[in-house]
Formats: C-alpha cells, sequence, structure tokens
C-alpha cells in the first residue's frame, strides 16, 4: 500500500533536478518498445474496451436490480442479455489483453536482455572489473524483469486507469453529485499523505535491491568454488556467512514490510470511513425514497471501482520510480567503456609477425605501476617464458598482450613481415590463442568446448588439436569421444586433462600466437614436456609465451624473461646456467 506515497518523491525530484534522470531512464526503457507501437496500441485499446463493458454491465445490473424489486418483468430478458454478453466479450477481451501483454513482455525482455548483454561483453574488461558477480546478475535477473514488465504495461495502464477513473466519476456525477464528492473525497487526502509516505520508499527499494545482490553474489561465488570450500572442509564457515548475509536481507525485508503494514492500517482506516460515509448517505437517500436500490448498489459498487481505481493509479509512480532504479541499473551496464572496433588485422598477414613490448609500463592503480621499461621480442617458432614470483606481473603482462588492459607508457604492437607496427589490442585477439590459469571449460560437450574459439571446426580437426595437445588419448575412451557431455567445468575429468582440452581448444584456433598461462601446472614435468613439444611441431611457425615457475620448461624455451620489481628483463642466459 506504500505505492501511495510516491507523489512526493516525483515532486522532490522534481526540484532537485534528478526528475531529469528519471525521465532519461524512462526515455531508455521506452526507446525499447518503438517496434511494438501497434501492438501497445492494441492492448491499450482492448483495456479501454473491457473498462466500458465493466461500466455497462455497473449500470445493467443497477437497473436489474430495480426491475427485480419493482416486479416489471418485461425488459428483464434484454438486461440479463447485456450482462451476460457484456460478461463474455470483458471476459474475451480480458484474455487477450493478457496473452498480448505477455507476448510483449518476453519480446521486450529478451531485446533489453540481449543489447545489455551484447554491450556487458563489448565493455572494457577493467571496467567490467567494478561490478561483482553477484550484481551482475541481479542486474540481469530482477532489474531486467522489472524494466521488461513495466515498459510494457505502465503507459497502456496508466491511459486505461485514468480512462476508468473519469468514466466511473462521470457516472456517479450524472446519478448524483454528491455521492461522487463523497467517493472523491479519499484523493486529496492521500496526495497529502503522499509525500510523507514515499520519503522512505526509494529508499527501501534500493536497500532490497543491494542487500539481494549480496545475497546472490555470495551464493555464486561458493558454488563456483564449491571444491575450494569442500577440500578445506569450510562448508560450515560459509553457512555461517551466508545466514549473516540472509540476516541482513531479511532485516530489509522486514523494515520495508512494517512500513507497508503502517501504511496499509492508516489508508484502510480513511477508506473504511469514506466507505461507511457512501453507505449512510445511500441509506439516507433510500429512506427517504430519493434513489432506488438498484442505485444505491451502483453507488456503492462504483465508489469502491473509483476508490481502487485512484489507488492503482498511485500505485504507477512507485512503479515509474523502481522502474527507473532498475533501468538506471542497466543503463550503467550499456553505458561501459567499450572496447576498440577497429577493424582486425587478417591473420595471413600476421603469419611470421613478431610480438614486441617496448619501454612498457602499466598499473591498476595510479602511482603503484605493476610495471615499468619493461622490453620483450618473441619471433615465430619461439617458446618465450615469462617467470618470476607469484604476483610480479605475469599475468598482467598476457592481458596486456590480449588488449584486455591498455599500456599507459610505451608500445605492445605485432610486427608483421613487411615491417608494419600493429598495436596489440581488442581487434589483434583474432591473432591470438590463450590458455587461461585454472579451469575454464563450460559445461558441454567435449567438441562445444573445443570451438569456443573456431566454431566452424570440423571433427576431424578437433582430433587433430587433441592428439597435438597430448588429450587424445583419454578423450577417445570417453562414452561419446569428443561428443561426450562434461559437467559444470569439466566435472568427471581431472586438472590435467582439462588443461590439455584448454590447449587443444586453443591450438584449434590456429592462431600466430598463443599464450599460456601456466598452462601445463597440473602435469607431470615429462608429459609436460611431452605436449610443448608436441604444440610447437604441430605449429612451427606460432610464438609460443608462456608464464611458468619449473625449470624443466624453462630448458624448452627460446628465451626466458624475468619479472621481477616491476621490471622484466632477458635472463635466458641465466637460466640455462642454472637448468645445466
Amino acid at each position: 500500500m506504500n505505492e501511495r506515497s510516491a507523489a512526493g518523491t516525483l515532486l522532490h525530484r522534481w526540484k532537485d533536478g534528478t526528475f531529469r534522470e528519471i525521465l532519461e531512464d524512462w526515455k531508455w526503457i521506452l526507446s525499447h518498445c518503438r517496434g511494438h507501437r501497434g501492438a501497445i496500441a492494441l492492448y491499450t485499446a482492448l483495456g479501454i474496451l473491457s473498462t466500458t463493458l465493466g461500466l455497462a454491465s455497473g449500470i445493467a445490473g443497477k437497473y436489474a436490480i430495480d426491475i427485480i424489486t419493482g416486479f416489471r418483468t418485461d425488459q428483464l430478458w434484454l438486461l440479463i442479455l447485456i450482462l451476460v454478453g457484456s460478461g463474455i466479450f470483458s471476459l474475451i477481451f480480458d484474455s487477450l489483453t493478457s496473452r498480448l501483454a505477455a507476448r510483449l513482455n518476453v519480446q521486450i525482455h529478451d531485446a533489453i536482455q540481449a543489447q545489455v548483454f551484447d554491450r556487458v561483453c563489448g565493455a572494457d574488461w577493467q571496467a567490467i572489473g567494478a561490478f561483482s558477480g553477484g550484481d551482475l546478475l541481479s542486474r540481469f535477473s530482477g532489474d531486467l524483469s522489472t524494466v521488461s514488465a513495466n515498459a510494457v504495461n505502465w503507459i497502456p495502464t496508466a491511459i486505461i486507469g485514468i480512462y476508468r477513473f473519469v468514466s466511473t466519476l462521470l457516472v456517479l456525477l450524472y446519478y448524483d453529485a454528491v455521492m461522487a464528492l463523497i467517493a472523491f473525497t479519499t484523493v486529496p487526502v492521500l496526495l497529502l499523505l503522499s509525500r510523507w509516505l514515499l520519503r522512505t520508499q526509494r529508499r527501501h527499494t534500493q536497500q532490497l535491491r543491494r542487500s539481494s545482490a549480496e545475497v546472490m553474489g555470495f551464493e555464486s561465488e561458493a558454488f563456483s568454488n564449491l571444491d575450494t570450500v569442500k577440500a578445506f572442509g569450510a562448508g560450515p564457515l560459509f553457512a555461517r556467512r551466508l545466514r549473516q548475509v540472509q540476516q541482513a536481507h531479511t532485516n530489509d525485508i522486514l523494515t520495508h514490510n512494517g512500513f507497508a503494514i503502517v501504511t496499509n492500517i492508516v489508508l484502510s482506516i480513511l477508506n473504511l470511513l469514506v466507505q461507511l460515509a457512501a453507505f449512510g448517505y445511500c441509506l439516507y437517500l433510500l429512506w427517504h425514497r430519493a434513489i432506488t436500490y438498484g442505485t444505491m448498489t451502483l453507488f456503492l459498487q462504483q465508489r469502491g471501482s473509483l476508490s481502487s481505481t485512484f489507488d492503482s493509479l498511485l500505485g504507477l509512480v512507485p512503479s515509474f520510480l523502481n522502474s527507473s532504479v532498475s533501468a538506471h541499473r542497466l543503463r550503467e551496464l550499456t553505458q561501459l567503456p567499450q572496447e576498440s572496433l577497429a577493424t582486425p588485422p587478417d591473420p595471413a598477414r600476421i603469419t611470421g609477425c613478431t610480438l614486441q613490448l617496448q619501454d612498457l609500463a602499466f598499473g591498476y592503480w595510479e602511482k603503484e605501476p605493476v610495471l615499468r621499461e619493461s622490453c620483450l621480442t618473441a619471433a615465430p617458432g619461439q617458446i618465450v617464458a615469462l617467470a618470476g614470483a607469484s604476483g610480479a606481473g605475469k599475468t598482467t603482462l598476457l592481458r596486456l598482450m590480449l588488449g584486455l588492459l591498455h599500456p599507459q607508457q610505451g608500445q605492445a604492437v605485432l610486427v608483421t613481415a613487411d615491417g608494419a607496427r600493429i598495436p596489440l589490442s581488442a581487434a589483434t585477439r583474432n591473432c591470438i590463442a590463450y590458455v587461461p590459469q585454472g579451469n575454464s571449460l563450460m559445461r558441454g560437450t567435449v567438441a562445444e568446448n573445443l570451438r569456443l574459439g573456431a566454431e566452424n571446426a570440423s571433427d576431424a580437426a578437433i582430433t587433430d588439436a587433441l592428439k597435438a595437445a597430448c588429450a587424445w588419448e583419454f578423450v577417445e575412451k570417453l562414452p561419446q569421444g569428443i561428443h561426450t557431455q562434461l559437467g559444470d567445468r569439466g566435472l568427471g575429468l581431472s586438472e590435467g586433462q582439462l588443461q590439455r582440452l584448454a590447449i587443444a581448444r586453443a591450438i584449434l584456433r590456429d592462431a600466430p600466437v598463443l599464450l599460456l598461462d601456466e598452462a601445463t601446472s597440473a602435469l607431470d614435468p615429462d608429459t609436460e614436456k611431452r605436449v610443448l613439444r608436441s604444440v610447437m611441431e604441430y605449429c612451427p611457425d606460432r610464438i609460443c609465451i608462456l608464464t611458468t615457475h619449473r625449470p624443466s620448461v624453462l630448458a624448452l624455451c627460446s628465451r626466458v624473461y624475468r619479472v621481477e620489481d616491476g621490471k622484466l628483463t632477458d635472463a635466458t642466459a641465466q637460466y640455462r646456467n642454472e637448468t645445466r
């Protein structure tokens, strides 16, 4: 019932200048309705027609009661026909409206979801990092549903509600102006109460969204790291933490619910007083034979309709505000800075290229550089290792090569055979295959996982890539081979097997540059050497850059760079001496 408190907030928003933001949010919502104008107009027309039939049915009911109480039966059949007919038509129109609304809701929901998803996928990697996984999921579920539902319903519901309110008031005025005035009494009172009631409405909504996102984020993080939680026996700890997060969310829900209960009591008392006044006035008129029983029934019925319609219209205001909150949260995702849309270079031109980093500097935070004055050269056919302590910046270097991060100083380029220098960016990712740290497989078949970077690869090409990654030896033994369904995160396979599948996926991409981030850490030394040798034999002209801690791997590398104290230095000679 606290929906009735919205008018005050709109006035406040108008005064403090933030109403413009709400209008911008709704402009964005309505932009997704442009292709459905005809359907929305039909939805509105059906609603108005249904309202008209409802009024006609109410008036027909009045005359039916008058006929029965007056024992006049000559026109009773006509009124019964009107009542039945209007009821049937109203049912048909309501069913059509419901079906049309459901179709529009789904279509607009999918359109907004696709747009937001595309923008998130194309957004700058660092910018996405500002949002937790739980927050993103909350925006994609609750906020998206709120926006899509109101995008379809809000304007038609407002138009239909205004029509119902005005037509009902006119019917009451036609029969008795005093009765219309009594029925209208709740309007100014509710408007006066609205500023007091809505002062906390928006705050409650925002807090509930935040606490809901906290719960969802906690669950997402716990489930994605369930193996670690179980390994450390941390289930009870996470259970306690979940209950703490739940308690905070519960407190927000109960606070909001308490406010709603108090508001409902106040408004119910007001509605009861008006109802008693209307009933008393009708009894007075009936006592003095100024109205009939049918007219009394019509008065009381339409007074209730007028009150509920005004209540619904007021309820549109907080939904208007809540939708703007949700739309604003979604717009924040669509307004994330996007990656470069430069035309990707032709991979054929990149074949035989050299990767160079020159005087590179980067830091995630200002005045705290991770890397500085760093140089690297990797030529075709070479395995280049990045060695160094954990947290020294090895993964950051790979992210710079992938164009996920952007150097603050210096250059990261691909130098083609003809001497052209192509800056590494999102556009050059088609020239790079990447194997990240950890488990990066997804639910689906082995083949579907490998086709992530080569959508149209044949089964034969997949088999060749698996052989090159020394993974065919176990994949061919799976129940359906490459078409075997894997569980979440490759459930059912060992870490070493998952790493080899990830390497096979990178090989299948057939890119001139291969980046391996601790991609063989779960393999034993012999298998690790076999995999790396096989990869380079399969693609002899490929640049392979890997991060590792293992001396056995360093012995296979053409060049070794050490990452230490924020600098990248050539330490090939040092590591060769150490591994002799």
